[in-house]
């Protein structure tokens, strides 16, 4: 019976050594897989910070341009008030020669012999509002 029990120590020694040895063996696999993976979060970590710092001076570029375009927008607005002003006084003097017209017109019926004089009139209107015409236009032409 002792033999029968110093067999049953053997096989459980050898028992416990397979299994031992199965468990080093998986201890050891798991800790390749633990390294690899600490090695890819390293990586990717770096990949990331890289990422990042890309995007913060994206994101200075773009708000520099949007900066740069809304100041540009802003000078712009003196310039389409003065093309607006520039068109009210070219309305103002259109209005102007069109009484001038009728006011001519109702005289002339009225009388005859200043005609030749009204007809001088309307000549120099004409010509002052060519000239203004003229110098507001290279005015525009020197502003752009």
């Amino acid at each position: 019976m002792d033999v029968l029990l110093y067999i049953s120590a053997l096989i459980v020694a050898v028992a416990f050594a397979i299994l031992v040895i199965y468990l080093v063996r998986t201890l050891k696999s798991a800790n390749k897989t633990l390294t690899h993976v600490a090695s890819t979060m390293e990586s990717l970590e770096k990949q990331i910070n890289g990422i990042t710092k890309e995007t913060e001076q994206l994101l200075h570029r773009t708000n520099a341009l949007a900066d740069d375009i809304q100041k540009k927008s802003e000078s712009l607005n003196p310039v389409f008030s003065s093309v607006k002003d520039l068109g009210q006084s070219f309305q103002q003097v259109n209005q102007s020669i069109q009484h001038v017209s009728n006011t001519i017109t109702a005289k002339t019926n009225q009388q005859s012999e200043q005609i030749a004089q009204v007809v001088q009139w309307g000549q120099v209107a004409l010509d002052f509002y060519e000239k203004l015409k003229a110098r507001k236009k290279a005015e525009n032409s020197e502003i752009n």
